[in-house]
């Protein structure tokens, strides 16, 4: 089964995507996880892509799809797998339709994520990440805080605000740049029949592991 996230920077994609590949034993494919990793071991891709996620724009097809590519043709997501922040672009998913295919498979499932702009731009700046790699918790300072500030509660790594959370302008910038790149994949799955919509909002107290609970039970009872 093939699960794509949709939504916003800091609508809970990743958290959950997280939640669900831990009851369905998929793994989560993370363009951004991904991106960080190269970033922080400064290889050549890392470099590329940093240079525009400073800038608060999408890392380029070119630098993404074939990476994106070869993850799913590893061994622990032919039974299925939950791609996180890919695809981004019409150009994007119809190479996906097209990959899949060619394997026999299909998107199955695609979870549409909304969140109000503003809270967006507040969660992003209280957000805080776990520095070990085979980790990669979420916090939030305001909303999900450590039991210890600054220290991991699973694994007791550092944690750290990511580069591009840090300035409220680039995020302003990575929010319009996926209202005009990202936000029409939903009338594309949509058309498709395979689109589902959630809002998460404190406003309506609904978080991501309300939305992941009733995913894994829809999941398990197919």
């Amino acid at each position: 089964m093939i699960i794509i996230m949709l939504g916003a920077q800091g609508t809970g994609k990743g958290t959950i995507a997280g939640l669900i590949s831990k009851e369905t034993n998929w793994p989560q494919i993370s363009t951004g996880d991904i991106f960080r990793k190269n970033i922080s071991e400064k290889t050549k891709l890392g470099i590329e892509a940093n240079q525009y996620m400073e800038k608060g724009e999408l890392v380029p097809d070119e630098i993404t799809v074939p990476m994106v590519i070869e993850r799913l043709n590893q061994e622990d997501a032919q039974q299925g797998a939950i791609l996180d922040g890919f695809p981004r672009n019409y150009a994007q998913a119809q190479k996906l339709d097209e990959i899949l295919a060619k394997a026999g498979k299909k998107v199955d499932l695609v979870i549409n994520l909304s969140t109000p702009k503003e809270e967006l731009i507040e969660r992003m700046l209280t957000r805080r990440v776990c520095t070990n790699q085979d980790c990669k918790a979420t916090y939030n300072i305001k909303l999900q805080p450590p039991k210890k500030e600054g220290i991991c509660d699973k694994c007791g790594a550092t944690l750290k605000q990511r580069e591009d959370d840090s300035n409220a302008e680039a995020i302003h910038r990575r929010l319009e740049i996926y209202e005009q790149q990202t936000s029409p994949l939903v009338k594309y799955y949509e058309e498709k029949g395979v689109l589902r919509t959630q809002t998460v909002s404190t406003t309506i107290n609904r978080m991501g592991k309300d939305v992941a609970q009733d995913i894994i039970k829809d999941i398990k009872n197919k």
